[in-house]
């Protein structure tokens, strides 16, 4: 009874954050800037996405990497970045998520280094340097990036980096301490409102940039598609569904106000984000700051398989995954917003993690997703998790100096990434289109 009473009263504040969005709609309240956005940005029209007077849809891949590849540092390869753009540009994977950039001192463990803003406030310059390039050399090939800013998860610091600061709180890891203890601290994200302003100045800092290398303020550059507010932001918590709402909200009106040109999204799951709470999801969607819909599909880490079990569970997984999408379906059809499948994946055979092992199940799964969604124009595009290209993982484990893959420090390295060797798959995800 407690669990269910607490849940009605973060819907209830939920809802009374929506009412007060929609009432920014009103004429005379502050509300939504109108994009003005020139030729080459992706905007929306009738529940979908345009570029230069045509629908836009996309197959693309998460590369969460590029700007840490793109620098001149450390863990930087500029040769290699050019190859990978254009072998991803030559297979019509035009459209990339990536990670803005890591936040930490850069010695916390299993964590993505070396670190973006490493106080807050306090960049890495040659991360910066990195970022511009990267949009640059994407720029020439006409690509699109989608940026997130921010992470629930600890591999990029995210929640447990702006605790730090804000309330002194060190998030446990994850993986050696267990999921309860890291949610336990990363919960007080949602409601500490120091945490939240230090983001929202990094949020601004980094919408207000200009790039160096061709002189272009970031609001004013069509390479970016849209701006993403945070890798799979989570409540952590019953009682705070209303105060992720609020802090979502407040981010999204930052983007909007600093930048009326790029779309806004949130990075979320989609139910599983939100706990399966069908309302908290909606009111989450229909926030009017809030652009289009995005949802995650992880089979194993939800538990619809299992790591001995991927090819026994496909059935099922498969199952699942289409009453999945097709939940999310229904409310973006609703709502007139395109949606996006913007991470999916499936370990390799055997769960094994070397580029020799197959992807017989990986490949039917992906299959799968694209059966279905390539039958509903309002999924407008998907990015599959995740590119590693031609890295070949040194260790199982990464160890600073390694080459990136897809697969971010927390995860074993093979784990989900696409290499570039593994052509079956990358057939399958050339068709939908």
């Amino acid at each position: 009874m407690k669990r269910s009473i607490v849940i009605v009263i973060g819907v209830i504040a939920a809802a009374a954050l929506v009412a007060v969005a929609i009432l920014h709609r009103v004429p005379g309240r502050q509300g939504q800037p109108k994009s003005k956005a020139p030729a080459g940005f992706v905007t929306l029209r009738d529940g979908k996405f345009w570029l230069d007077g045509k629908p836009y849809r996309f197959a693309g891949v998460n590369f969460w990497y590029g700007a840490i590849l793109a620098s001149t540092g450390r863990g930087g390869d500029r040769q290699r970045l050019q190859r990978e753009l254009d072998t991803l540009h030559e297979l019509g994977f035009d459209n990339l998520r990536i990670l803005v950039g890591a936040d930490g001192t850069g010695t916390e463990p299993r964590q993505v280094t070396p670190c973006l803003q490493t106080a807050p406030g306090v960049y890495n310059d040659t991360l910066l340097d990195g970022l511009d390039y990267l949009l640059c050399e994407m720029q020439k090939r006409q690509m699109k990036a989608v940026l997130y800013l921010n992470n629930a998860w600890g591999w990029s610091g995210g929640y447990s980096f702006y605790l730090r600061y804000a309330a002194g709180l060190d998030a446990p890891d994850m993986i050696t301490e267990g999921y309860q203890p890291y949610i336990g601290v990363a919960a007080e994200f949602a409601r500490n409102a120091e945490a939240q302003r230090l983001y929202l100045n990094h949020l601004r800092y980094i919408l207000g940039r200009t790039n160096r290398y061709t002189r272009t303020a970031y609001k004013d550059d069509p390479t970016i598609m849209a701006w993403q507010l945070c890798n799979e932001p989570r409540a952590f918590s019953d009682s705070l569904y209303g105060d992720m709402l609020h802090w979502l909200h407040e981010a999204a009106v930052a983007c909007k106000h600093t930048d009326p040109n790029h779309l806004v999204s949130t990075g979320s799951e989609g139910l599983w984000g939100c706990d399966g709470h069908e309302d908290v999801h909606r009111m989450l969607c229909e926030d009017p700051f809030i652009d289009y819909i995005t949802m995650h599909v992880w089979p194993v880490n939800w538990s619809w398989s299992t790591p001995a079990t991927l090819s026994e569970h496909l059935p099922q997984v498969c199952e699942n995954t289409a009453k999945y999408i097709d939940e999310h379906l229904q409310l973006a059809q609703e709502l007139h917003k395109p949606i996006v499948i913007e991470e999916f994946g499936y370990p390799r055979d055997g769960y094994r993690f070397d580029t020799e092992a197959t992807v017989t199940a990986r490949d039917a799964f992906i299959g799968a997703v694209i059966e279905v969604a390539s039958h509903h124009p309002i999924i407008a595009g998907m990015n599959i998790w995740a590119w590693g290209g031609e890295c070949v993982p040194q260790h199982e484990t990464w160890q600073p100096g390694d080459p990136l893959a897809g697969d971010p420090p927390q995860e074993q390295q093979g784990l989900y990434s696409v290499f570039a060797t593994d052509t079956s798959t990358i057939r399958i995800l050339q068709e939908f289109r």
